[in-house]
């Protein structure tokens, strides 16, 4: 309850236990005189609605950190009051470690492991986008802190840009192994040896590898938000090469990784040229598939341009134009566009096409 508004009440008992002392009419006036200016003390109601997002300001120990004891906690502090759930359900620690308490005090959440940290290890304390402040804001991208027990961290370093194709790359997981390791990761143990996040603009940053050592790196985009590989819905992606770091060369900066969500749909865009300029019907674009588990596709044309969006597959495309509004092309009379037939990828994008609506020669 904010302050003012207890105030507010207080003053309004004194005025009530003081009822017997003034002529009825006359302390009706004062007490509704009274009112507003109590009223007024109150915190104003309303404004715009909070759509920033919040951010981890400090994290203690810090991330980086060599010699860090085995029986530390940690301190995460974020830019704002957090949801305890989703927040506190965000934080993981890999190699894996119970995490015993989850401890907050106002925006800063301490985290309490069941058990000590192995000596001479070096650990990633991770933080995924899924956490959300109190009006729902997801956190501004995932945070990976990594720290060590031992005196000094690994200089081991692999950054670069990933280009996602048919999904949003902010916030994927890029996981590291060790590439002697065989098999596909497990994403409910965390059982990499080291992980980054793609950040806002693409960027991701994986540090605290040992070198010399060779590594492989796996893209894991958690497109259902529920920290677990789903294979009908998530994209868990290897990368096709192994990069090896030497004690010379310990970074490798500029790499570039190609994700491709194998469920996105592509993009087909094409202009549409109407030579008859009539009025009459409801000009349509209709894509045919091959496959026959896929449904037809009408998609109606305003302007110049048509956009559709169509799983992958073999697909046979036409404009026409739809006399009696049935949805359904008459091949004798409605006129159309010639066919295209077009084989298409999972999230390409393919433009430059052109549909002529014309007037349909006689069998």
């Amino acid at each position: 309850m904010h302050p003012n508004v207890l105030a507010c009440r207080g003053e309004r008992r004194v005025w009530r236990s003081r009822i017997g002392t003034f002529a009825g009419a006359s302390l009706v006036a004062l007490w509704l005189a009274m009112l507003p200016a109590c009223a007024r003390k109150g915190a104003p109601t309303g404004g715009p609605p909070d759509l920033i997002r919040p951010q981890i300001v400090d994290v203690q120990p810090d991330s980086g950190g060599a010699g860090v004891p085995r029986d530390s906690r940690f301190t995460l502090t974020f830019s704002e009051g957090m949801e305890p759930r989703t927040a506190g359900e965000a934080v993981s620690i890999a190699p894996p470690i119970e995490i015993a308490q989850r401890r907050w005090k106002g925006s800063a959440l301490t985290v309490v492991f069941g058990d000590s940290l192995a000596a001479q290890r070096t650990y990633t304390l991770f933080v995924s986008p899924t956490a959300r402040d109190r009006h729902g804001n997801p956190l501004d991208r995932g945070y990976a802190f990594v720290f060590t027990t031992a005196e000094s961290l690994p200089k081991g370093v692999l950054e670069g840009k990933l280009e996602a194709r048919g999904f949003a790359a902010p916030g994927t997981y890029l996981w590291c192994y060790d590439a002697n390791r065989l098999g596909v990761p497990d994403s409910t143990g965390g059982d990499f040896d080291a992980l980054g996040f793609v950040d806002p603009d693409g960027n991701f940053r994986v540090v605290g590898l040992p070198v010399p050592g060779r590594y492989r790196l796996w893209a894991f985009a958690d497109l259902d938000r529920n920290r677990s590989f789903e294979p009908e819905r998530d994209v868990l992606a290897a990368a096709d090469s192994v990069i090896e770091l030497t004690a010379e060369e310990p970074v490798r900066s500029g790499l570039a990784l190609v994700v491709l969500n194998p469920r996105a749909p592509a993009k087909v865009t094409a202009e549409v040229i109407d030579t008859l300029q009539m009025e009459q019907g409801i000009r349509w674009v209709r894509a045919t598939p091959a496959d026959s588990t896929l449904s037809e596709r009408l998609e109606g044309v305003t302007g110049k341009e048509v956009v559709l969006s169509l799983p992958a597959g073999v697909w046979r495309i036409r404009v026409f134009r739809d006399f009696d509004r049935d949805r359904k092309w008459n091949e004798v009379l409605e006129p159309a566009s010639d066919e295209l037939e077009l084989t298409l990828r999972p999230a390409e994008e393919l433009k430059g096409l052109t549909l002529v609506l014309r007037r349909r020669s006689a069998p």
